[in-house]
């Protein structure tokens, strides 16, 4: 099993974009239940009413209406906004934008100012709160640009933040809900500022992540296929479905890291193609060498860690591990457990069968795990060899690396081709796939349109395995549609 090729470290900058005064969460433990909140959250939901798909309001019979709920919105920033003071010069600009999209007459919004002063990069630290008002679509929700309210406060362990120094990732922004407008009563679990309605797209400084949701949908679902399959949890991972901040802390490390491999390592050019159109599963391909390289890196991580406990323990000489080092040690092999259950449980069936990359990425990583022996469905039941799961999921973590590196000397089609085959590899294709036949001269020797077009919704089915899986699964899966932390 190789695991020697850590991912490349930056020095982190210590100072004030890691420091919060002690001020920034005084006050804010109540927010949910003011007044102030309640009023805003209900102006929200009444101008989502009138707005139209580009979030304005084109019946200038509405108007009236629509000021006053802006009215409402802006009177409770105002409001609410000296409980938030790292987030002052947002609040204000927010304020400003609702005041400037209303005196235009309600047209398609530009919150860009409010954006650009929105950033919560810079105030990671544990139990931090922010209140966010924008005009924006939620993925996994809907593609409308509504207004949308949400608060939420920031996880950040002590041993995140030691991680991060190792694992530079200074947009990465870790948080929880605390309550929502309806957006976000869905399957969405990000808050990324490109699905704010704005005039330009500016330099992006932060990505956030809801930890919260991901880890109670993790918990309900992994709890039911375990059930389902008959598996029997390894204890470190049952006592997961039990802890709530066990798994939020755990899924934090796992998208720090995850978030981080986009563009680092090497890769043909840019893995996303931004823009451009390419057979979906490459994108199942992407996300998978994410999660893992996550996974590599917990290995190791766990590994180097551990190896200074039994040094300890037999009397050598080594350093003993601090608290947060403990912390690594432990939610280095809950990462481990938790890419490949939640991937082979949950991705694998969530959503539609068309184009669903991550659906591919998580029936892969099943078949791989299964056809090497170390992934078991006997009796109806499932079982791990958990002594060799390591070593075969990192070589498929290096059979995507190997790939990448062999695509910079590729043409793009080269790529997609030798991608493909690596899933085909794996998984079977639909029996009346074009590309496994093998596409036509006209199609190889025309546009790179030409491929993707040939690339079947559904390329790769469901197998038998997982079309009972999913039947019994489906309303658990349903159900986690707007869950919160409290609800798993």
């Amino acid at each position: 099993m190789s695991i020697t090729h850590p991912l490349r470290t930056e020095k982190v900058i210590i100072g004030e974009p890691e420091v919060v005064e002690d001020a920034s969460t005084v006050g804010t433990d109540a927010v949910e239940t003011s007044a102030e909140w309640l009023s805003l959250k209900a102006a929200a939901i009444a101008l989502q009413g009138l707005q139209a798909d580009d979030g304005s309001i084109p019946d200038a019979a509405d108007h009236p209406s629509a000021s006053a709920h802006v009215a409402s919105i802006t009177t409770a920033i105002e409001e609410l906004a000296p409980r938030f003071p790292m987030d002052a010069g947002y609040l204000a600009a927010s304020v400003a934008d609702f005041a400037k999209w209303r005196a235009e007459g309600f047209g398609v919004p530009d919150f860009l100012d409010s954006l650009v002063a929105f950033q919560p990069q810079q105030h990671r630290v544990d139990g931090a709160r922010h209140l966010v008002v924008f005009p924006m679509y939620t993925q996994n929700g809907s593609p409308r640009r509504l207004v949308e309210a949400v608060l939420v406060e920031a996880i950040w362990p002590d041993f995140i933040a030691r991680l991060e120094t190792e694992y530079t990732n200074r947009l990465f922004v870790s948080l929880r809900l605390v309550d929502f407008t309806p957006g976000y009563d869905t399957n969405s679990a990000v808050l990324f500022p490109e699905t704010v309605s704005m005039r330009e797209v500016p330099a992006f400084t932060w990505g956030a992540i809801f930890q919260d949701r991901e880890a109670a949908r993790y918990r309900r679902v992994v709890r039911a296929a375990a059930e389902i399959t008959k598996l029997d949890l390894p204890d470190d991972a049952a006592r997961m479905l039990e802890d709530r901040a066990l798994t939020e802390q755990t899924f934090v490390m796992w998208d720090l890291i995850h978030d981080r491999t986009h563009m680092r390592g090497d890769l043909p050019f840019d893995p996303f193609m931004i823009k451009q159109r390419m057979p979906y599963f490459l994108y199942s391909l992407e996300e998978l060498r994410c999660d893992l390289t996550a996974f590599r890196e917990c290995v190791a991580i766990q590994r180097r860690l551990q190896d200074r406990v039994d040094a300890l323990a037999v009397g050598e000489p080594a350093l003993p591990l601090d608290a947060a080092e403990l912390s690594m040690l432990e939610h280095a092999a809950l990462v481990q457990y938790a890419v490949i259950f939640d991937r082979i449980f949950r991705f694998a069936i969530t959503g539609t069968r068309v184009r669903n990359y991550d659906g591919v990425g998580g029936q892969l990583l099943f078949a791989w795990l299964h056809q090497r022996g170390v992934l078991h469905w006997t009796d109806t039941s499932l079982a791990f060899d958990w002594d060799d799961v390591p070593a075969a999921v990192v070589a498929l973590g290096d059979a995507i690396d190997e790939l990448y590196w062999r695509s910079i000397d590729r043409p793009k089609t080269t790529h997609w081709l030798a991608a493909y085959e690596l899933v085909r590899g794996t998984l079977e294709p639909h029996p009346a796939s074009a590309w496994a036949r093998g596409l036509p001269d006209e199609v190889l020797a025309g546009p790179p349109k030409g491929f993707t077009d040939a690339v079947r919704d559904d390329e790769f089915p469901l197998s038998m395995f997982y079309e009972a899986l999913e039947k019994k699964m489906r309303p658990v899966i349903e159900s986690t549609a707007g869950i919160r932390a409290d609800d798993a």
